[in-house]
């Protein structure tokens, strides 16, 4: 719960100057609660500030108290009030703190890795149910894409099934093999001898799927090789907890590479702009599997590979760019906690 994860005082406490924050509902609404006469609704997403005055305050001020059953993006990306935006970014980067045993042991973690020199983090998206879900085969065998198969049809509220897999691939919307991320950052001249840490859970095969990617960068570790398996016990069946934990190590690293753009990766991306354009490398990943496929097989050379990486990422390193509008369809435009660009320095003009 929320409590497990982010510090509520603090929260509450951070924020009181603009709003009220209850740990629990006043007796009356608490009785209607349990009675069972709530309100419950998902608010539309990506909605603007006219839904929220014309459609929810109506419905607070009949109910008393309105039970939001989803509050993911919720709220548009664009054309919503200055002040609006700045409080979204008070309350994401600076209202939101994790709990101290999350941020001592994160802090843990950032001393081993510093102490060593820099560090890469990679949050490289290759956990059994990631690759289940997407659909993304590369590099599986048959036996592996029916076990993957099963799983999806497994859980019923994973609504695609059927999925070709190379036409996901081709259009950029698989994660990254580690074999193909392995050969990306080697285009990219990444120094070999960098600490990677990988901010994920367990890879998918991981004894097979992981040996280039080792072999490429030696010194790789993750949270389980840096610390002792005591102090991670208490977070180890948290999946929310260890991707915390994650999460604190990705905002410090010297570089940070996603895989895939998740969730997490989406957040890590627009802390990391707002601490200062710390370098994110922003994978184009329908344009890398075209290269890796061409230089595989043999149409173009190692050179030729690595120098079309570095000039298809030179202004893919989280630079300040402007946030996307698509009239019409804010679902496609680029996601406010990627570049929360009015909370921003200035350095927007020099882009």
């Amino acid at each position: 719960q929320f409590k497990d994860i982010f510090d509520v005082d603090y929260f509450k406490n951070s924020l009181r100057d603009e709003v009220v924050i209850l740990k629990e509902l006043p007796s009356q609404q608490k009785h209607k609660m349990e009675k069972g006469s709530l309100s419950s609704m998902p608010p539309i997403s990506w909605s603007n500030m006219s839904y929220y005055y014309h459609v929810i305050l109506p419905r607070i001020k009949t109910y008393g108290v309105v039970h939001f059953t989803k509050s993911d993006a919720r709220l548009a990306n664009n054309g919503i009030p200055e002040e609006v935006q700045k409080f979204r970014c008070r309350v994401n980067y600076h209202a939101l703190r994790f709990v101290p045993p999350i941020e001592q042991l994160a802090r843990k973690i950032v001393k081993i890795l510093k102490e060593k020199g820099p560090f890469l983090s990679l949050h490289l998206r290759y956990e059994m149910d990631m690759v289940a879900f997407s659909g993304c085969n590369e590099g599986c065998n048959k036996e592996e894409i029916d076990e993957l198969t099963k799983m999806r049809y497994s859980y019923p509220w994973w609504k695609e099934k059927e999925i070709d897999s190379d036409k996901k691939r081709r259009d950029g919307l698989c994660p990254l093999t580690p074999e193909e991320t392995a050969l990306t950052l080697s285009a990219l001249n990444i120094d070999s001898n960098i600490q990677v840490y990988i901010a994920a859970g367990d890879t998918y095969k991981s004894e097979k799927r992981m040996a280039s990617l080792k072999e490429a960068f030696p010194n790789m570790v993750k949270k389980e090789t840096l610390l002792e398996p005591s102090e991670l016990d208490p977070f180890r069946n948290h999946a929310n907890q260890m991707a915390a934990l994650d999460y604190c190590v990705s905002i410090e690293s010297d570089i940070f590479v996603p895989s895939y753009q998740g969730n997490m990766a989406k957040l890590v991306e627009g802390n990391r702009r707002y601490l200062g354009f710390k370098k994110t490398i922003l994978l184009n990943r329908k344009l890398l599997v075209n290269l890796i496929d061409q230089y595989k097989n043999g149409s173009i050379s190692w050179n030729q590979f690595s120098m079309s990486v570095k000039v298809a990422h030179a202004e893919r390193i989280g630079n300040p760019t402007t946030r996307s509008v698509v009239p019409g369809k804010p679902k496609e435009e680029d996601y406010f906690y990627t570049n929360p660009q009015e909370c921003l320095p200035p350095l927007m003009d020099h882009n």
